[in-house]
């Protein structure tokens, strides 16, 4: 299967892309096909053995449309300005000529002079109009022919029926003597539309940014180091491998790791998170980082499309092309939608000419019901929301895969949090250090449990060995290692026999414990994990060894339960470790000792309840979880199968950025619904109005201008959302 995006122009309405989608979808080979009204692109998965991307073009262009594919930012950038700048020329000398001819037949301002018989002023509002439904609209009449073509209609069909129906009666009622001309409705209709038109395609650009930002923050250059010698090349040609030297002040041009120097990076465009992080040898860096203040030689591990910032834009980019589920029912009413229209606006037309007697009497409602009830708002209400949500959610490293994302997070139950590395920092530390036997201190303690642990790859003798390190100590040189699989490690330090282990260890080798099995027992509570350490056939301190919390858990729990939801731990640990750490957190709720298979089962027995489920996880065995729950987070800081198998990734892994993630979906989905109520119940309420002649072609022009412009406005609200 092949993945493919392009740009499709000429749609102006939402069932334009519903026309497209359904085209596209028609096609053999075609897997999935999605149209988006406000990005204007396609993204269709197909099979390539049977159909091509030439095919899924022609399909689109059979509808009367235009296809650009493979467009570069600059290129993209490039016609999205000159469609503006072509939208604001149109729009502003629609109104420059369209003022003057509804001052001259409005007010009925008088001009000396005749011409065939009919003063000068209706000449003047006749070719005054002409010009702007004719030649400044022509867009609307050309679509409309183009739709004719395959016997369908869209919105190019409302407002070119309604301005050439206007302006053909006023012509024959200008020849035959008649005085009921309505030049100027319909060309105030043209400049309305035409104006509400541009401020929308402008409003679209802002609401569309984010990915042109994101594209933005890449490096341009790097600085290529080869056979000792400095020279910078284009981003593009930086190979894996790579030596790289970053200077301070610089981005970050590629991801990798630092070989040598030690400089503080600023890593807000990832993780929205202020504070610099300090780099040195062996530290992971990110493309499009800055540089603050030391020189970093670097490898390249990661380029072009395997980068981090190019993950982030395509993720960003997909969530903005795929639809919710509340838009699908958007797009099927609006699909509908223009022929009812055109049925009632020929009804409308009828009934007015059967009861008055005058058959041209319905024309003038028959075009406010044209021109009211356009669908553009009605397709603008869900895609504009989720770009808007979803770029102000990249710009602090929460990734948003998708419209159905949004919909599903606004109402949870329930947050399931794995314990390690997503409450934890998922790296043990040492947290006490105690002396039990006389004649030895806290330092010697120390310096015989890190001396022998310098010898094992377990996690908690490293962070005996970092704490060590930490404290400048001297490590002894250690003979006859052995581990003792899964109860403890030996070896001979200085002539003497070191037993490092658990109260059961020691109690087996006959240690006297001095007092270590209650302490012990004290410190377990608290959530540590505690190692005894014993020569001379006695035990001689004890090390108390824990998985810090994350300084922002404990608020992210708060927060939540302000919001109604309910947080469960989950972890494979002990009970009284799990249950430590759980109250510190504020959780009351939790599941210890489950093994990895069994996480997406507790899910499961969650859901079994009714509740809706977010799970948030970071390791390879969160991944079964992250799917079965109605919405998986994923710490961006964990494995890549967890990214892939969660709804969200959160670039930085932070508790509060799952609240800040739950928050924003809930924001950005309620502005969806508003969107919607306002686009549909507006048109639904109007048309009778317009039908009954109670609302002037002119108004109903401005109205639903208006209605377009002030449901991508409500979606830039969301921009104003804090996530601190």
């Amino acid at each position: 299967m092949k993945t493919t995006t392009f740009t499709i122009s000429g749609m102006h309405c939402a069932s334009c892309s519903v026309r497209n989608e359904n085209s596209l979808k028609k096609i053999p080979g075609v897997k999935s096909a999605a149209v988006n009204f406000a990005t204007h692109s396609a993204t269709v998965e197909f099979d390539e053995q049977q159909t091509s991307e030439k095919a899924l073009h022609k399909a689109v262009i059979a509808n009367g449309y235009k296809v650009a594919a493979h467009q570069t930012s600059e290129q993209r950038q490039h016609e999205e300005a000159s469609t503006l700048a072509a939208s604001r020329t149109r729009a502003f000398w629609a109104l420059g000529l369209a003022i003057p001819a509804a001052l001259l037949g409005m007010l009925q301002v008088e001009v000396v002079g005749e011409l065939w018989g009919r003063a000068i002023e209706m000449w003047i509002t006749a070719v005054l109009s002409v010009v702007v439904i004719l030649y400044l609209a022509r867009e609307f009449h050309i679509g409309m022919v183009k739709q004719v073509r395959f016997f369908r209609a869209n919105m190019d069909s409302l407002i070119s029926l309604g301005t050439l129906a206007a302006l053909i009666y006023s012509g024959w009622a200008l020849g035959v003597g008649r005085d009921d001309l309505y030049f100027e409705t319909g060309a105030i209709i043209t400049a309305f539309i035409l104006l509400g038109r541009y401020f929308e395609a402008k409003s679209r650009g802002q609401a569309s940014a984010a990915v042109e930002k994101l594209l933005e923050l890449g490096a341009k250059q790097a600085r290529l180091i080869q056979d000792g010698i400095e020279k910078e090349v284009p981003i593009e040609q930086v190979q894996v491998g790579d030596t790289l030297l970053v200077k301070p002040g610089e981005k970050i041009p590629v991801d990798g790791e630092v070989l040598d120097g030690a400089s503080s990076v600023n890593e807000s465009m990832l993780t929205g998170e202020s504070l610099p992080c300090d780099k040195e040898k062996g530290d992971l860096l990110f493309g499009a980082t800055l540089n603050l203040n030391g020189a970093l030689h670097m490898r390249a591990n990661k380029v072009g499309n395997d980068t981090v910032l190019a993950q982030i834009v395509r993720m960003v980019s997909e969530a903005q092309t795929k639809k919710a589920p509340i838009q699908k029912l958007a797009d099927k009413i609006s699909g509908v939608f223009v022929p009812i229209v055109l049925i009632i606006a020929l009804g409308t037309a009828v009934v007015w000419g059967l009861i008055t007697g005058d058959p041209v009497a319905g024309i003038i409602p028959a075009v406010a019901v044209l021109v009211i009830a356009c669908p553009c708002a009605l397709g603008l209400a869900t895609p504009t929301a989720i770009m808007v949500g979803t770029g102000l959610g990249a710009k602090h490293g929460i990734l948003i895969k998708n419209g159905e994302t949004l919909q599903k997070t606004q109402k949870i139950d329930v947050v399931m949090f794995d314990k390690t590395g997503t409450l934890t920092q998922g790296k043990p530390e040492v947290t006490k250090v105690v002396a039990l036997a006389e004649g030895i201190d806290e330092q010697k303690v120390l310096t015989l449990a890190a001396s022998v642990e310098a010898l094992s790859e377990h996690p908690l003798a490293q962070a005996i060995v970092q704490k060590a390190r930490a404290n400048r100590i001297a490590l002894l040189p250690v003979t006859d290692f052995s581990a003792l699989t899964g109860r403890g490690v030996k070896g001979v330090v200085n002539g003497k026999k070191v037993l490092l282990g658990s109260s059961r260890l020691m109690t087996e080798q006959g240690m006297r414990l001095n007092g270590a099995e209650d302490k012990s027992t004290d410190y377990e509570h608290e959530g540590n994990t505690v190692i005894l350490i014993a020569q001379d056939g006695q035990v001689q301190g004890m090390i108390a060894i824990a998985d810090q919390i994350k300084s922002d858990a404990a608020d992210a729990v708060k927060r939540l339960r302000a919001m109604g939801i309910d947080s469960v731990m989950i972890t494979g640990d002990r009970r009284n470790t799990a249950l430590a750490i759980a109250r510190r957190l504020g959780i009351t709720e939790v599941r210890a000792e489950v093994l990895p298979q069994d996480k997406a089962n507790q899910v499961k027995d969650e859901q079994t309840k009714g509740r809706k489920v977010v799970f948030v996880g970071d390791g390879i065995n969160d991944a079964p979880a992250l799917v079965q729950s109605d919405v998986g987070i994923a710490m961006g800081t964990g494995t890549d199968i967890a990214i892939e198998a969660g709804n969200i990734v959160l670039v930085k892994g932070s508790p509060s950025r799952v609240v800040d993630a739950i928050e924003l979906s809930q924001r950005t989905f309620r502005t969806i619904k508003q969107n919607l109520f306002w686009a549909f119940f507006y048109n639904v309420i109007a048309i009778p109005f317009a039908a009954a002649g109670i609302l002037n072609p002119m108004i109903a022009a401005a109205a639903m201008a208006f209605s377009s412009i002030s449901v991508v406005l409500n979606s830039l609200r969301v921009r104003r959302m804090k996530i601190v």
